[in-house]
């Protein structure tokens, strides 16, 4: 009598992965466990883009590594506008903009102004930002190169990357940094993303700033990313560019497979 389930002959692979590969077969359909997985994870990436984000407790986490902190939001007024309407996720509503002009303005001006915006995973933001953000800070406060002076961290809620432009622009900063949750896989629903734009205004394209994704225990660890954001941000500073022009030239050995 033949097993009711077909195990696949690449199944060593998995190993190396998340993805779902080399389910087997049980007939012509998905194994009942594989089945079952898929919908666990389907559930768990619907629960992280609608989990609640808490901006007061990471303000909490942030006050500890020494940052200020204030609270913003975008144009979008709840989440279900903000997954309707991006293009309101991209401005702050008028009483933060408000907000935000009515701080004073630091001379000389900051360098890095530090945006964590919930987007389409509050639980990668909550999970794994104040782990990458302390970090990131002993990096920025070691470095022999040169000073990093910080803007106070905006925390915003129903934020999108483009937001960040609009919030640099205002506080005067030469590079805004925004730390976002990323759209969640089915293997992945707590994936932070980081952007960061050189000269922040509003108008600023995707061309224009650099990516770090997959930012998570299973993916890029918060360490490993902090350290490849630093290199990168001295990098724009000393060219005063980012985006298409600024290549990442670190080495990504690292991040190679381990042997099989």
């Amino acid at each position: 009598m033949s097993e009711p389930v077909v195990p696949a002959t690449w199944s060593g692979l998995r190993r190396f992965t998340d993805a779902r590969i080399a389910l087997g077969r049980a007939g012509n359909s998905l194994p009942t466990a594989a089945h079952l997985a898929f919908q666990l994870a389907h559930a768990q990436a619907r629960d992280a883009v609608h989990l609640a984000f808490d901006p007061a407790g990471l303000a909490v986490e942030l006050h500890t590594l020494g940052l200020q902190t204030m609270r913003l939001h975008s144009a979008a007024p709840d989440r279900a506008t903000y997954l309707q309407r991006p293009d309101l996720g991209r401005r702050l509503a008028d009483a933060s903009r408000q907000s935000l002009c009515g701080l004073p303005r630091p001379k000389p001006s900051p360098d890095l102004a530090f945006v964590i915006a919930d987007g389409l995973s509050p639980l990668a933001v909550m999970r794994h930002a104040a782990t990458l953000m302390a970090e990131l800070l002993y990096r920025l406060r070691a470095d022999p190169r040169q000073d990093w002076r910080i803007a106070p961290v905006a925390l915003v809620t129903q934020g999108r990357v483009a937001i960040g432009d609009e919030i640099g622009e205002r506080l005067q900063a030469r590079t805004v940094v925004v730390l976002i949750g990323e759209r969640p896989g089915l293997s992945s629903p707590d994936s932070l993303g980081i952007y960061f734009t050189w000269a922040p205004r509003v108008g600023r394209t995707d061309a224009e700033r650099n990516c770090i994704s997959n930012v998570r225990d299973a993916g890029l660890t918060p360490a490993r990313a902090a350290e490849r954001l630093h290199t990168l941000l001295a990098l724009a500073r000393q060219r005063e560019q980012s985006g298409i022009g600024l290549k990442d030239e670190t080495d990504g050995t690292s991040d190679a497979l381990p042997p099989a």
